[in-house]
């Protein structure tokens, strides 16, 4: 593959989407989070907020992937009015609107980024002809793409769902692993699950694979990165560990195991259940069991599975893999150290 292609790759499947998952954080997920404060406390003024920042997403979607892209000031806040347009154009599914959501937004606003900065400061008017030419493209490619988007996004969202809802044994471990590997690759398993529109028991057992490689990592690795190690990885992220996977990929096999065995007993024992982006968050800010508790309500059985599921299994079974790889040698001291 050459190196040209390469950069696109990243520009666009990495640096995008992971630029797509902080936009979606700083808006609805913040707004979900806002909203279960206010159900529970009582106080409006979170719910309010909630609203807010729903409405705003793909806004925050747009203006984020151009500033992944590099992309210059006018362009930037043109694909504000390019991501929301993704955003909230769809196609009709029976008798209801489905929208193209994260995944419109993100189209759109690459496009827009794109053609809006051929001709930026490229014009003695560059104040309206920027901000006229990036809005158009983002819009016309919206129109254009967001219909077929949108109902490829919905049917396999539903796919995904539906699947589960028959097979969870089987759904469970796959979604569990799959959902947490995306999370330790350098792209976004929040923008993904978004883009699906993930819930249900499927998005409980996607939180359970992410918690698992954010848990996992964080207590494996415990004595060669210590306090500061666990704080990063189990509440930050564990695509840290990627340089270390990328030179020994046996590192990722415990956490990996892990989710291959809570994520079918959350489809099948606990019933966890979470919706859109907090479902590829995992521990992250503790969003994952935030979502949960917010989909699925706050009955013993929840509690109990999100202690269980999500903190105090994945920091077992891992360890225990670690522990046994050790042993035979195929995991060795010093291999999972985070770089200063």
């Amino acid at each position: 593959m050459s190196v040209k292609i390469k950069s696109y790759l990243k520009k666009y499947f990495i640096d995008a989407m992971s630029a797509m998952a902080l936009g979606l954080f700083a808006s609805l997920l913040i707004g979900t989070i806002f909203n279960t404060l206010g159900t529970y406390t009582g106080v409006t003024l979170f719910n309010e907020i909630n609203k807010l920042a729903s409405a705003s997403s793909g806004m925050a979607i747009g203006v984020a992937i151009a500033y992944s892209m590099k992309a210059h000031p006018l362009v930037m806040f043109s694909c504000a009015t390019v991501g929301y347009a993704g955003y909230s154009l769809g196609t009709v599914i029976g008798e209801a609107t489905v929208t193209a959501g994260p995944a419109g937004s993100f189209f759109a606003a690459i496009v827009a980024c794109e053609i809006g900065m051929l001709v930026s400061k490229k014009t003695k008017v560059d104040i309206l002809v920027t901000p006229v030419v990036t809005v158009l493209a983002g819009v016309l490619t919206a129109k254009l793409l967001c219909p077929g988007v949108a109902y490829c996004m919905h049917y396999l969202g539903v796919f995904v769902d539906t699947a589960t809802a028959y097979q969870p044994l089987l759904m469970g471990i796959v979604i569990s692993v799959v959902v947490g590997i995306v999370l330790t690759l350098p792209i976004s398993s929040a923008a993904l699950c978004a883009m699906i529109s993930i819930s249900g028991i499927a998005g409980g057992a996607a939180v359970v694979g992410c918690c698992c490689q954010m848990v996992g990592f964080a207590v494996c690795s415990f004595r060669e990165n210590k306090w500061g190690g666990l704080v990063s990885q189990g509440l930050g992220t564990s695509m840290l560990q990627m340089s270390n996977i990328c030179r020994h990929p046996q590192i990722w096999i415990p956490p990996t195991l892990a989710s291959a065995v809570c994520g079918p007993l959350s489809t099948m024992v606990f019933k966890l259940q979470c919706n859109g982006v907090a479902a590829g968050m995992g521990t992250c800010g503790l969003v994952g069991p935030i979502g949960v508790i917010d989909a699925t309500g706050t009955a013993p059985m929840t509690w109990i599975g999100i202690v269980l599921l999500c903190i105090v299994l994945p920091a077992v079974l891992s360890v225990l893999f670690t522990e046994i790889m050790r042993k035979l040698g195929w995991i060795k001291d010093g291999w999972m150290k985070l770089d200063a």
